[in-house]
């Protein structure tokens, strides 16, 4: 199995396009991050083509985290700012090369509202990246970490996915988010393979390395590959102590997947 160093998290003492380096350094096969766009375009494409890894995805701008925002997309009357965002990423996915976008929904009410708005900023994304080759992503979140986020279980995920049908919609499942708020990762992961798009995983409940925790990722990701998944998993976790001293599970996991 492969995997993708989440830079939104891991490397964070370093400037992105260095970040990008010591991921590849760390033995990472892909990088990922969350909001980049701080960073000229120009120097993550070209540590990207430096260190011959790929961009899996990137996330919206969420908006005014002081404020409380955790993203735009269902929230009703701000459909100019979710827009702007949702552009602003294809633009910014396009000139480094990025797979994917996750378009963060926000908090919501759960009302018939912010569920039609969220329905059409998708539509809209859709249709913005799909000529580039782009993915879009909604990720359920667990409401104990964000409360009253909008997508918040796969089930809506994939009542979006199945309502739009859009060939270039897809889900993320992230496994940290999934245990809390679902548990039975095997089964999920099984019904919903043919929408995911990405997987992240991360312990639980701390967030931390993926190497402990009420989740066995090894056993997980034998399972994955039984059902014929291939792409880089995410690793989007909260080291414990830094990134480099906590990255014993990386070869961990590639020892068990020799085994």
């Amino acid at each position: 199995m492969r995997y993708s160093a989440n830079l939104g998290f891991l490397f964070t003492e370093l400037p992105l396009p260095q970040a990008i380096h010591a991921a590849k350094d760390a033995g990472f096969d892909a990088v990922e991050c969350h909001f980049p766009y701080d960073v000229p375009a120009s120097e993550v494409a070209k540590a990207l083509q430096q260190t011959g890894l790929t961009m899996l995805g990137l996330n919206t701008w969420p908006g005014d985290k002081a404020a409380g925002d955790f993203g735009l997309a269902a929230l009703p009357g701000r459909e100019d700012e979710a827009r702007a965002a949702i552009a602003q990423a294809v633009d910014y996915a396009v000139a480094t090369g990025t797979k994917a976008i996750h378009v963060m929904a926000g908090r919501t009410d759960g009302g018939d509202a912010a569920e039609a708005t969220f329905r059409a900023n998708l539509t809209y994304a859709c249709d913005l990246a799909a000529p580039h080759g782009i993915t879009i992503l909604i990720e359920p979140i667990n409401t104990r970490d964000v409360q009253n986020y909008h997508l918040s279980r796969t089930d809506h995920a994939l009542a979006i996915i199945t309502a739009l049908g859009k060939t270039n919609l897809k889900l993320m499942f992230d496994c940290y988010h999934m245990q809390i708020m679902q548990g039975d990762l095997a089964m999920h992961l099984r019904d919903l393979m043919p929408v995911i798009g990405h997987i992240q995983i991360a312990a639980v409940p701390d967030r931390g390395e993926p190497d402990q925790g009420e989740v066995d990722y090894i056993w997980l990701i034998k399972h994955l590959e039984a059902l014929g998944y291939a792409a880089p998993i995410g690793a989007e976790y909260k080291p414990r102590a830094g990134t480099l001293s906590g990255l014993g599970w990386l070869d961990g996991f590639r020892k068990a997947d020799l085994s």
